[in-house]
């Protein structure tokens, strides 16, 4: 089968487009899916590079995010038929996730247990269901399952042109709230404002705790001022304006770090103004089906930049590597 196989870890390079890759097999439990569309994350990035501490099994087709057709059934498989459309849940608890610990979505087929696929309503397409795990489900178990997002909320999200900032963005504005979007150049807050976001900042060319107390007031120990609650995804030195940035009973969400995980904060902020610091990691089964309902019935539908040909993934990771994209990039073998 055709594939974007990973032998060395590396640098973009290192990722050949072969024709004759093995076809995996199912095992007793396990369904083959003939891959439709499969989209990027950066975690796909750490993969190709290598992370420090974790060895990854190579050859790794990497890819986590797969909505594809069932063409195989192992023994035993219960609930799903051959022709079904279906997402694939990334993560296995015995296994780990899919296109990590085995051959994922950059290829013509792959194989998962039948207990991580979830059916694709009628009327979502394979790009879109296949934008949802990492990015929109992380988000919403983040900004709903843990923030507890509401219409009464003024809401900061750094990095807001991301998959998961703008999934925070929709997600946000999904319930009524009043967001402030962060990003790195006028286009992508153009974009921003173009899906619901109420307010932007250049992060480039604006201290982003000041534009943000233009735009809602310095936190008082009164109440006035600040934001409800602020998305901080990005890490590496931002957490103290940040902190500084919202109201008393201001709660900060995050899911990760892309810019570095060591960080500092002023704790005089979080006791003196009665702030809540909330992790939220990866999602459950309930935020895709969540995601999934919500595109179904046309309330969110998740932002999708680019959709390329397999042939086109160095492409696709280099745009995700420099940050050139706004939301998704989805390949389909």
């Amino acid at each position: 089968m055709r594939a974007a196989v990973v032998r060395e870890h590396g640098e973009i390079d290192n990722i050949l487009v072969e024709d004759n890759f093995p076809e995996p097999e199912v095992e007793p439990g396990w369904v083959k899916v003939a891959v439709k569309a499969t989209s990027l994350n950066y975690h796909d990035i750490f993969s190709r590079r290598g992370m420090p501490g974790i060895r990854l099994p190579l050859p790794l087709i990497i890819g986590s995010d797969i909505a594809g057709e069932v063409v195989e059934l192992g023994d035993g498989c219960e609930g799903v038929a051959v022709g079904d459309r279906v997402l694939i849940d990334p993560i296995n608890l015995q296994r780990g996730m899919i296109g990590e610990r085995w051959n994922g979505g950059r290829a013509e087929y792959c194989v998962a247990d039948a207990r991580q696929i979830v059916p694709i309503p009628d009327g979502v397409s394979f790009e879109v269901a296949a934008s949802i795990p990492l990015a929109y489900a992380t988000a919403h178990r983040m900004m709903v399952t843990r923030g507890q997002v509401s219409g009464d909320d003024t809401v900061l999200v750094m990095g807001a042109s991301g998959g998961v900032g703008t999934a925070s963005v929709l997600l946000a504005k999904r319930v009524g709230a009043t967001v402030i979007s962060c990003a790195s150049s006028q286009a992508k807050l153009d974009r921003l404002t173009e899906i619901g976001s109420d307010h932007g900042i250049n992060y480039v060319e604006q201290d982003m705790r000041e534009a943000a107390w233009d735009l809602v007031g310095k936190p008082r120990i009164t109440g006035e001022g600040g934001v409800d609650l602020l998305v901080n995804c990005t890490g590496g030195g931002t957490w103290v304006d940040s902190t500084r940035c919202m109201s008393k009973g201001g709660r900060l969400v995050t899911c990760g770090a892309t810019a570095g995980f060591e960080d500092q904060i002023d704790i005089r902020y979080v006791w003196t103004y009665e702030q809540t610091l909330l992790g939220s990691n990866g999602w459950h089964r309930s935020d895709i089906e969540a995601m999934l309902q919500y595109a179904a019935e046309g309330s969110l539908t998740p932002v999708i930049d680019k959709i390329l040909p397999l042939d086109e993934v160095h492409e696709a990771e280099r745009l995700m590597e420099s940050r050139e994209i706004f939301g998704k990039i989805v390949l389909t073998p």
